[in-house]
């Protein structure tokens, strides 16, 4: 038979109180006596009860939390976009409310909406590019939404994020200035990020005479399908002595099947990732890739949006973070 959850009342007679003095101390311990304060939170304790904050959030139009929109909860880099949310949110006195979407912009709409329907006090939002009726939302909602990861996609909304298009490009010339032509670029998922990974790479190698070459799928990427790629490349295009991934997992794949092919990096095989995960700063060889400030577009995000709530306007409708290059030992010198 399934429990009941406990309610103020069973607190209250576990007491010998009314349930008035137990909301009292709920809502502010110091309201009630000394004598009741430990007594009272026993009885919460033993009965693991759950306040009911249904009627606070409906009379105070405040949930004091902060509903965040992320396409993956197990990438890493979003993983470091939390931890950097919550780094300023919590401390504040604000919860975060995650939810993920898989890269559909169909349900992320339904995500928005629900959040929304909780009353959340602002959003975080890891996409600049929307459904029709999810922009709607957003921009009706009468709340802080911030967009972030993204700093160049025109949108009427905040955004704090990276220009990945001129990172691409960065990447790309770098791998070609150290003598690495013939650069292969390797892509997943396709959201709008990669689209502008794309488009800088694709910047560069025309700016220097050369043809792009792309590998992409919509599905996600891993190790393993950036050393299917790489095969799949050498068989394709067996000039190729470079490859940039959209990503540190799919540049890794292709690191690790160069290695058990015996193909020499960097001296055969250029090999550039973008974001510097943790592994990629740790490995041998050192992944060249782009490092970008993940954690610290959280911290920002979460300010901004602090200072939104206290009715602080902020002039400035993108905050564009710097990214860095970093040539690690996968790159020729």
């Amino acid at each position: 038979m399934k429990k009941k959850r406990a309610t103020l009342q069973d607190v209250a007679d576990l007491v010998g109180v009314t349930k008035m003095t137990v909301s009292r101390f709920i809502r502010n311990p110091n309201q009630v006596s000394d004598s009741l304060r430990q007594r009272i939170q026993d009885a919460l304790d033993t009965l693991g009860y759950i306040p009911n904050r249904a009627p606070d959030i409906l009379s105070n139009s405040k949930s004091h939390a902060i509903g965040v929109l992320l396409p993956s909860l197990t990438n890493q880099v979003f993983s470091e976009v939390i931890r950097g949310v919550e780094s300023i949110l919590e401390p504040a006195g604000y919860q975060t409310m995650l939810t993920h979407y898989g890269y559909s912009r169909e349900l992320e709409e339904k995500r928005i909406a629900t959040l929304l329907s909780y009353n959340v006090d602002a959003l975080i939002i890891s996409e600049s590019l929307h459904t029709e009726r999810a922009q709607k939302m957003l921009e009706n909602a009468g709340i802080p939404v911030i967009e972030i990861m993204d700093a160049n996609t025109p949108s009427s909304l905040r955004a704090v994020g990276i220009d990945n298009e001129a990172a691409a490009f960065d990447m790309t010339e770098t791998m070609i200035l150290h003598g690495h032509e013939n650069v292969v670029y390797f892509a997943a998922r396709m959201d709008q990020r990669t689209l502008q990974k794309i488009q800088g790479y694709e910047n560069a190698m025309n700016k220097h005479g050369l043809t792009p070459i792309i590998k992409q799928t919509r599905s996600a990427s891993s190790f393993t399908l950036g050393a299917q790629f790489l095969e799949e490349v050498l068989q394709e295009h067996p000039n190729t002595n470079g490859i940039f991934c959209t990503n540190d997992d799919l540049a890794i794949g292709a690191l690790y099947a160069c290695q058990k092919k015996g193909i020499k990096v960097p001296e055969a095989m250029g090999i550039a990732g973008f974001h510097g995960h943790d592994i990629a700063r740790a490995m041998v060889p050192l992944l060249a890739t782009v490092i970008t400030p993940r954690e610290e577009m959280g911290k920002i995000a979460a300010q901004e949006l602090l200072q939104a709530l206290a009715g602080k306007h902020n002039p400035n409708p993108v905050s564009k973070l710097s990214y860095r290059i970093e040539l690690g030992e996968t790159i020729k010198p």
